[in-house]
C-alpha cells in the first residue's frame, strides 16, 4: 500500500495583529483521509490558522501547503480545490436555501444544470428538502449552520475545513451536525475542524493539536494525550464547607497532582493512581474523619484535564480573541 500523502502541512507559521502574536511558529502536518482536530479557547490562534490555510490571511513567516499547493503563490488554484465553514453562516437571507447552493455552484463554474443538481442533492443530505425554497431568513441556526456546511461541499471539495462549526447549536442540533460530518469523513475527505467542544474533538478527531498563544503545545489522539496526563480522577462531593476543607487534607496524601475544590458546590477533584483500591482507600479516610460524602466516583482523564495540566486554564475560559 502506497504511503500515505499529507493534505495539510504548515511549517513555522506567525501572524501578527498589531502588537499581538496570533500565530508564533505554528507546525501542523495533516496526512489525507484524516481529521485533525485544533482545540484551544478563543485567542489561542484556531480562527487565525484556518484564515492561514484557506487562502484569506497571509502569514507573515513561515510556509503552508494544502494538497501540494502554496497557499500564498497558488492560492487561486487551491480555492477550487477546498471547501470552507466558518464560524458564522455565510449565507444569504433574501434568497432561499436552494438558490444560495445554486449561486455557489455557479460561482464555482459548474454550470447551470449540475449546479441545480448539486443544490437539490445537497438539500436532501442535509434534511432541508422542505425548507429548501423558502428565504433563508426564516431559518433557525440549526437551519443556516446545515445550510452553510452544505455550501462548503457544492464543489466537492478534496480538504475541507470546519471552523468551530457547532458554535452557538442546540445540543441536538449539534448531536446532528456531528452525524454529517461523520458521514463526510467515512467518505475519504480530509477535515480541519476547530472546536472548543472536548467532546467534539474527542468523537470526531482522529488526532487532536492543542493550540495556546499560536503554537501547538500537544498533539496525539485523544487517549494518547489522556495518557499524558495521567492516573485517574477521585471525584466527590461532600456536605459543607468544612467538610471540604477536611477532605482535602485527608485526601492530599493520595493525589498525585494538584487538588481541584469547587468551594460553592461543595466538590474536589483529585488526581490520583492506583484504580479502584484508591476509591476505598479514599472512602475509609473520609469516613474516620466523619466526612458526609454526598458523591463519590471514579473516572479517567478528560481532555479538559488536558487543557487544565497543559494551559493552566479550561477548555471553556474566554479569552478576547483578537481575531485569532
Amino acid at each position: 500500500m502506497a504511503p500515505m500523502a499529507d493534505a495539510i502541512v504548515a511549517e513555522g507559521l506567525v501572524k501578527r495583529y498589531g502588537s499581538v502574536v496570533a500565530l508564533d511558529g505554528l507546525d501542523l502536518v495533516v496526512p489525507e483521509g484524516t481529521v485533525m482536530g485544533l482545540l484551544g479557547p478563543n485567542g489561542a490562534g484556531k480562527t487565525t490558522t484556518v484564515r492561514v490555510l484557506t487562502t484569506l490571511l497571509e502569514q507573515d513567516a513561515g510556509r503552508a501547503t494544502v494538497l501540494g499547493l502554496d497557499v500564498v503563490s497558488q492560492a487561486k488554484e487551491l480555492r477550487r480545490r477546498i471547501g470552507l465553514s466558518g464560524q458564522y453562516a455565510a449565507v444569504d437571507e433574501n434568497l432561499t436555501g436552494f438558490e444560495n447552493l445554486d449561486m455557489v455552484g455557479r460561482l464555482y463554474h459548474l454550470g447551470k444544470k449540475p449546479s441545480r443538481e448539486r443544490a437539490r442533492e445537497l438539500l436532501d443530505r442535509f434534511d432541508l428538502v422542505e425548507a429548501g425554497d423558502r428565504p433563508v431568513k426564516g431559518y433557525s441556526g440549526g437551519m443556516r449552520r446545515r445550510l452553510d456546511l452544505a455550501g462548503a461541499l457544492v464543489a466537492k471539495p478534496d480538504v475541507l475545513f470546519l471552523d468551530e462549526p457547532t458554535t452557538g447549536l442546540d445540543p441536538r442540533s449539534r448531536l446532528g451536525m456531528w452525524d454529517v460530518i461523520g458521514e463526510l469523513v467515512a467518505g475519504g475527505t480530509t477535515l480541519l475542524l476547530t472546536t472548543q467542544y472536548l467532546e467534539e474533538a474527542d468523537r470526531l478527531a482522529d488526532k487532536i493539536a492543542v493550540i495556546d498563544h499560536g503554537k501547538v503545545i500537544a498533539l496525539g489522539t485523544a487517549d494518547e494525550l489522556k495518557a499524558q496526563v495521567g492516573g485517574e480522577r477521585l471525584e466527590l462531593t461532600v456536605g459543607t464547607a468544612q467538610d471540604v476543607a477536611t477532605a482535602r487534607e485527608v485526601l492530599g496524601p493520595l493525589a498525585i497532582g494538584e487538588v481541584v475544590v469547587d468551594e460553592r458546590a461543595h466538590r474536589l477533584t483529585v488526581p490520583v493512581s492506583g484504580g479502584s483500591e484508591v476509591l476505598v482507600d479514599g472512602i475509609r479516610r473520609l469516613d474516620a474523619e466523619s466526612v458526609k460524602v454526598l458523591d463519590v466516583g471514579l473516572r479517567r482523564p478528560t481532555l479538559d484535564d488536558v487543557f487544565l495540566t497543559l494551559t493552566g486554564h479550561a477548555a471553556e475560559d474566554k479569552q478576547g480573541e483578537q481575531g485569532a
